[in-house]
């Protein structure tokens, strides 16, 4: 733990999507560490996910609108803003253009306007990840992957939203920013990884796996995530106080990005296993049925032309046939050294503390559709 987990307040903090899935686990840390901090939470709708928190305020506001935005930040008057909101990755490529890019210039522009000291970002570890290239050891000084050689637009608005971000570093020289890079981010309240996972143990289809299963893959927990994002806002904030010196280039968190995994990279089906342990499935190892690579590829080019047809999203496409066969694990000596990172929950105790929330959710809307 840093030692700044002692410290009572961090000033007044503005967290963009802080209902959404890592803004809320992001807030909860806050509140849980750091009690005396003033939060303000923009979202385009902040009914869910809310904390009872008298030190936790709400706004509903679209960070597309800049006169918007900026008549909340001359409202609240913030040293720091954590910036998590983005769409999910299926819709529109103008969406992710207004939000990702347009939404994240707002925010810089209002943020430089009112004066705020600093801006942590979330990124994506997907920022250098070429679909062609396996991803081993990677670090922050791969390049980004953007434009036609980066066949999801989604990842192509994170990379030049984060630039955005890294170049706004310094302008003026008391607006200090960093960006967080998740890998394979899991835990309660996702909507990407465990519950189709947790889907696919209830369909029966548990018996089957893409490749092998020798290719080491990151997953992160949330609440690690949260951690890195508070380390990055606490080391900006320090930064700033000790102005007008500047960090040696080996110690500077200021315009830099952070890759944050869990330390823990493990098989793919692995983990999918673990998932699917824990929400009941005891399929010995020796029945599952391995689907050659290509076999898996011709398949889900097949299925995904027939659900086109009927649109539909088919359960396997080529792409994840790619992704669940490819290795995809990331360096993390950087933020160990720099932000003093150590994940604070392994992945075993978030599988389980995931997978339990689905459960518990699926109890509870069961006892709902029963009264």
């Amino acid at each position: 733990m840093s030692s700044s987990d002692s410290v009572q307040s961090l000033g007044k903090i503005v967290v963009i999507g802080g209902c959404g899935f890592l803004g809320h686990h992001i807030v909860n840390l806050i509140v849980s560490r750091h009690p005396q901090t003033s939060v303000s939470v923009l979202d385009v709708r902040t009914t869910n996910n809310r904390h009872a928190s008298s030190t936790v305020s709400y706004y509903d506001s679209d960070i597309t609108d800049y006169d918007a935005v900026l008549e909340l930040f001359r409202r609240i008057r913030p040293d720091a803003v954590i910036h998590t909101a983005s769409p999910t990755a299926f819709l529109p490529n103008e969406i992710h253009e207004k939000v990702n890019i347009g939404g994240t210039k707002n925010l810089l522009k209002a943020a430089q306007e009112v004066g705020v000291k600093a801006f942590v970002y979330t990124s994506s570890a997907s920022v250098s990840l070429d679909p062609k290239v396996d991803v081993v050891n990677a670090d922050e000084t791969w390049p980004y992957v953007t434009g036609s050689r980066q066949p999801e637009y989604y990842t192509t608005t994170k990379a030049f939203a984060e630039q955005a971000v890294l170049a706004a570093n310094r302008t003026p020289s008391t607006f200090l920013t960093a960006a967080i890079r998740p890998a394979g981010i899991f835990g309660e309240g996702d909507v990407q990884i465990l519950p189709p996972m947790v889907t696919a143990y209830r369909r029966g289809q548990t018996k089957f796996q893409v490749g092998d299963n020798n290719n080491l893959f990151e997953f992160t927990y949330v609440e690690n995530i949260a951690h890195a994002h508070l380390l990055a806002l606490s080391a900006l904030l320090t930064t700033h106080r000790m102005a007008p010196t500047v960090p040696l280039d080996s110690e500077r968190v200021d315009g830099e990005a952070f890759f944050i995994t869990n330390g823990q990279p493990v098989y793919f089906w692995d983990f999918a296993r673990a998932v699917w342990h824990e929400a009941g499935d005891r399929l010995p190892i020796q029945k599952v049925w391995k689907l050659q690579v290509d076999f898996a590829f011709v398949v889900g080019a097949i299925l995904e032309w027939a659900f086109w047809a009927l649109g539909k999203k088919p359960n396997l496409t080529r792409q994840q046939v790619r992704y669940s066969t490819m290795p995809k694990y990331y360096n993390i000596d950087k933020a160990k050294k720099r932000l003093g990172y150590e994940a604070t929950v392994d992945l075993k105790e978030g599988v389980r503390r995931g997978v339990q929330y689905i459960l518990e959710r699926e109890k509870q809307d069961s006892e709902k559709k029963a009264q």
